[in-house]
């Protein structure tokens, strides 16, 4: 069972992102404070979950948390400043868009930029561990993947609606045969290129 909170007598807001393996599109975050007494049995590290299961808890998180807010960061962003400075500002966005301010953050991963002046705490794997976060990846993984199928549909060719952008073999494939898109991140390796060896 997981956690509520790290410091009950505080509003604490979890936060998470998804998206920053991925070859195309922007890196989502969310990020959400929980109500006390709050309890959600199937509620669970995003990752754990089925995608069935992530869109039927998502309405409830939406519905019972105190707040929640979604921030992006897209790929040109990505290219301009680096993956992991994106994913702390995703984050930040997110903090920044809830209607209820925070007295401290509980973030998913081993290390964030402070957030003006909210305290926060570094939580490795904290999906697995505390419901705020495990909430904020949910909707963090729920509303990057609506994205992505949205994209899809402008660009079919590159199984975005199967991969979400990470590098499967077929969307590496399609980049190769293709080219790149202009959700495609530039600064990343988006070709896998094989060693060959002639003899």
């Amino acid at each position: 069972m997981l956690e509520l909170s790290l410091y009950p007598d505080l509003i604490e807001a979890g936060c998470d992102e998804a998206g920053r393996g991925c070859l195309a599109g922007a890196v989502f975050a969310a990020a959400v404070i929980l109500p006390e007494g709050f309890t959600c049995e199937e509620l669970n590290d995003s990752k754990q979950l089925t995608e069935k299961e992530r869109y039927a808890l998502r309405p409830i998180i939406e519905e019972k948390a105190i707040a929640w807010a979604v921030g992006i960061v897209d790929q040109k962003e990505i290219d301009d400043i680096n993956i992991l400075n994106a994913s702390f500002l995703a984050m930040q966005r997110a903090v920044a868009a809830l209607k209820v301010r925070p007295q401290h953050l509980l973030i998913d991963g081993n290390r964030f930029r402070k957030y003006e002046d909210i305290p926060h705490t570094c939580v490795v794997k904290g999906d697995g561990k505390l419901l705020p976060i495990a909430a904020a990846s949910v909707l963090a993984k729920t509303y990057r993947d609506d994205y992505m199928l949205k994209l899809h549909g402008e660009f079919p060719l590159y199984d975005w609606d199967h991969n979400k952008g990470y590098p499967t073999k077929k969307h590496r494939e399609a980049i190769e045969k293709y080219g790149v898109t202009p959700y495609h991140r530039l600064t990343f390796n988006l070709t896998e290129k094989q060693l060959k060896l002639d003899f």
